[in-house]
């Protein structure tokens, strides 16, 4: 006789940020699941600093859905907490450079439109941050509901927690390893209905959804050791973030390259993040640990959601590109909900969108 079949409603590939959170929803809503994930360390996910920012760019622009997106990141991460018994996020206030008379007047002209109010604070004109360690700037920015969420220890946690529940396997998903019926599928030894790949970049070389317009960017950034530096706080400055890390160092970064020829990290990006940083931290420093990852990025900004226009059972959840953190929750209990057909599936991040570029039968 043959090995018996686990069966689950759905099977999951990958455990990044969205595969995790997508996980957690299922489970809140009773469906059953399996996660299988190679535990890579060179995911987006695992490197990312997990800011979580309402007010981004030069022109100070409200990040997309920031009202409905940050308040339900907060409390699901709250809850995560709860479940899991750690702590992994963390309200902090992100404080912008502005460098010039005009940058000051545009933060105060765009905190008094209305829907900003909640987002952009003061201006801290004369503020010294770390005295002696930061260069002085003509003021700061105070950005209100920002926060962090320290990625790789909740995928940590939350990785401890599937292996628990016997959840997860730690192998890589082989694509022509799975078997496909009409209204099922089947790999190494479990069948489910659905299955959702939450890939990152690493769809682009998926056979059944790599028509799919996934940029990628290339991101690299540094792990420095500021001795003395007591600030759990965020700081942008210039084009470059401090933002607290594990174990009492701070991360710096990051850079952004679309045209790349692997995902290892590069002394020339090493170098211009390490010039960058001592423009404006001349004080003592040490790089402790440089990374780098590809952000799966898409040309619209706006996620990647829904199944395959031949095959209903297999459905994609990516392109979550740098703001992961605070797009995760809300979308994958949004999927959720429309997997349970409690919802319909929010045009915005629908792949229908790219109905045109997909494969059809001849």
């Amino acid at each position: 006789m043959g090995a018996t079949l686990k069966e689950v409603e759905v099977l999951i590939v990958g455990q990044g940020l969205a595969g995790s959170l997508l996980a957690y929803f299922l489970e809140k809503a009773g469906l059953s699941f399996h996660v299988i994930d190679n535990d890579g360390q060179h995911s987006a996910s695992r490197k990312a600093a997990g800011l979580i920012n309402p007010v981004t760019g030069r022109n100070f622009v409200k990040t997309w859905k920031a009202d409905a997106l940050l308040p339900f990141a907060r409390q699901t991460y709250r809850d995560l907490e709860s479940m899991l018994g750690a702590r992994f996020y963390h309200e902090r206030t992100i404080y912008r450079a502005l460098a010039s008379i005009k940058e000051e007047n545009d933060w105060l002209a765009r905190a008094g439109e209305a829907g900003y109010e909640a987002y952009m604070g003061p201006c801290h004109q004369g503020m010294e941050l770390a005295p002696g360690r930061l260069s002085p700037t003509p003021a700061y920015g105070e950005t209100l509901k920002s926060a962090q969420l320290m990625v790789a220890d909740f995928l940590d946690y939350f990785q401890n927690y599937l292996l628990g529940k016997f959840q997860l396997s730690k192998n890589k998903f082989h694509y022509s390893n799975l078997q496909l019926s009409e209204s099922t599928l089947e790999y190494a030894g479990i069948r489910a209905k659905t299955l959702f790949f939450c890939e990152g970049y690493g769809l682009k070389s998926n056979p059944w959804f790599d028509y799919l317009p996934m940029r990628g960017d290339k991101g690299e950034a540094l792990i420095v050791d500021f001795p003395g530096l007591d600030f759990e706080q965020i700081v942008k400055q210039n084009k470059t973030f401090i933002a607290p890390a594990s174990s009492g160092k701070h991360w710096v970064g990051a850079t952004y390259a679309w045209n790349f020829e692997h995902d290892e990290p590069t002394e020339a990006a090493k170098q211009q993040l390490f010039e960058e940083l001592g423009a404006f931290y001349p004080a003592e420093k040490r790089v402790v640990e440089h990374w780098a990852a590809i952000r799966p990025t898409v040309k619209d900004r706006r996620p990647l959601i829904g199944p395959h226009p031949e095959h209903p059972q297999l459905w994609v959840f990516n392109g979550l590109g740098t703001k992961g953190a605070s797009l995760a929750p809300f979308w994958a209990h949004h999927l959720v909900e429309v997997l349970q057909k409690k919802a319909i599936l929010d045009a915005e991040v629908d792949i229908q969108r790219f109905a045109l570029l997909a494969p059809h039968k001849s």
